[in-house]
Formats: C-alpha cells, sequence, structure tokens
C-alpha cells in the first residue's frame, strides 16, 4: 500500500500512523511524519501550503549540518521549532559503490555506526516525539532521501510503541515507491550522470531486517540499547509512546 502524502518536490513524505501493534492497537494518524529534505520545500507554494495545513509544529533534521547549508533548509516560520541533529558522524556516499556491493550487509553496518556515534542525538530526538506526542502536536523528522537516517528512527520509535517487525520492515522498504522519483533527484543534481551503484536509492527488507537483528544481537535488545546507549529509560519511552501515540483500532 502507498501511504505516501504527494508532493510536487517531496517525494518521500509518510504519515507513520495507522500502523497495528502486536496488541491490538494502533499508531495514531496526523501526529508523527517522516520525509525525505524539507530543504525542498518554498513558502508561497501548493507544497507549503499543503505543508502547513498538517499542522507541523516541530521539525527534526536528521541530516549534517552541511548537507542543510548546500540544500536547503525548512522555511523558518513562527509555527516551527527546527531541531538540527546529525546522527550520522562518519558521513559515507552510497552513489559511488561498486556494483557487487550487496545493499543488504552494506547498509546495515552502515545503520550500525549510526547507532554507535549518534547516540546523544538519537536520544534528544526520541525525547522530542515523546514530547510531541505528549502535547499532541505533530512532528516530522527527515534527512536527505527519508530513507536511511529517517528509516532508523523510524523503527526505533516504531518498535518501542509495540508495532511488530514485520510492520517495521514495510514501512522501510515503502521508500521504493518513492525510488524512480529520488534518483531523478539525484541525476539533476550531479549533470545527469548515473550513479555507479545499482543499489542507490534502493530499500530492500534485507537492509533492515539485517540491522535489527545486528542491533539485538549487539546489546541483547532494543531496550538494552536504549537503556545503555543512549541513556534513556526504555520502560518509560515504551510507555509514554504506548499511552499517548497509540489508540483503540477500529472495530468495523
Amino acid at each position: 500500500m502507498d501511504r505516501h502524502i504527494p508532493f510536487d518536490a517531496l517525494h518521500n513524505f509518510r504519515d507513520l500512523g495507522g500502523y497495528a501493534t502486536a496488541d491490538g492497537r494502533r499508531v495514531r494518524t496526523g501526529l508523527l511524519y517522516r520525509a525525505d529534505s524539507l530543504g525542498k520545500l518554498r513558502e508561497g507554494t501548493a507544497d507549503w501550503d499543503r505543508f502547513r495545513s498538517l499542522g507541523i509544529r516541530t521539525v527534526i533534521d536528521l541530516r549534517h549540518p552541511w548537507e542543510a547549508e548546500a540544500q536547503g533548509r525548512v522555511p523558518e516560520h513562527g509555527s516551527l521549532t527546527y531541531h538540527n541533529l546529525s546522527i550520522e558522524h562518519r558521513p559515507y556516499d552510497q552513489a559511488i559503490q561498486g556494483p557487487d556491493v550487496d545493499p543488504g550487509p552494506y547498509l546495515a553496518a552502515r545503520y550500525m555506526e549510526v547507532a554507535e556515534d549518534g547516540v546523544k542525538e538519537i536520544g534528544r530526538a526520541l525525547q522530542l516525539v515523546t514530547e510531541a506526542v505528549q502535547a499532541n502536536t505533530p512532528l516530522v523528522f527527515h534527512c536527505a532521501s527519508g530513507k536511511d537516517r529517517t528509516g532508523q528512527l523510524a523503527a526505533l520509535i516504531l518498535e518501542l510503541a509495540g508495532v511488530p517487525d514485520e510492520t517495521i520492515i514495510e514501512d522501510y522498504t515503502l521508500t521504493e515507491l518513492a525510488t524512480p522519483a529520488l534518483l531523478a533527484d539525484w541525476k539533476t543534481r550531479n549533470t545527469g550522470r548515473e550513479p555507479s551503484w545499482p543499489g542507490f536509492g534502493r530499500a530492500p527488507s534485507s537492509v533492515m531486517k539485517t540491522y535489527l537483528t545486528s542491533l539485538r544481537t549487539r546489546y541483547g535488545s532494543t531496550e538494552n540499547y536504549v537503556n545503555q546507549q543512549l541513556s534513556l529509560d526504555a520502560e518509560e519511552l515504551q510507555n509514554t509512546l504506548r499511552t499517548s501515540l497509540l489508540e483503540s483500532a477500529p472495530t468495523a
């Protein structure tokens, strides 16, 4: 199912709501969004009006500061609070990888680097998310393509909320529907040339499956990772998200 919200310049903007949890509830809609770079938004356009209509109050930009400087950030507005939390500390270039690089282990290894390096920023992002859901104020988090860094944070939020792995993996793979447009944007920025890596912009299920397994193998559980590496209370986060973010599933 395509869960993308249509924009002209944005290609991977999605509502995290509607996913069912293991206990039969579901994530509320209209509260948490994930996206590709909001630096493509321009005031005075239909895209900007559509974005503003969502009632978003908090923007978390997971990109490096130099990415935001080069590619732009969400337009400043009195209703928006902007946070630049660069969770990736070891930059890498997916476009230049060779055709023999398997996306599953390669990207999962990069995600593990982010999980190890970006603990301060990931922890702060989770705090902002919990504050937003408690206050019932919509929040969006994004990176460049809305796939890797955004996918990691989405997976962590959904797991803490009680969403099962198969759904988390499904959410990750939905970027595949945006891949052609993301690739076209990259080619436009790079004088029309093709990336050398066939996996560029792709989001195969093997990536998220491998990453979730690697994280749990290294730390024992996602809860241990949150407690030990992020220095947050995983049980408290789970309780907050499940109380404020979830709702009863409809009976009909």
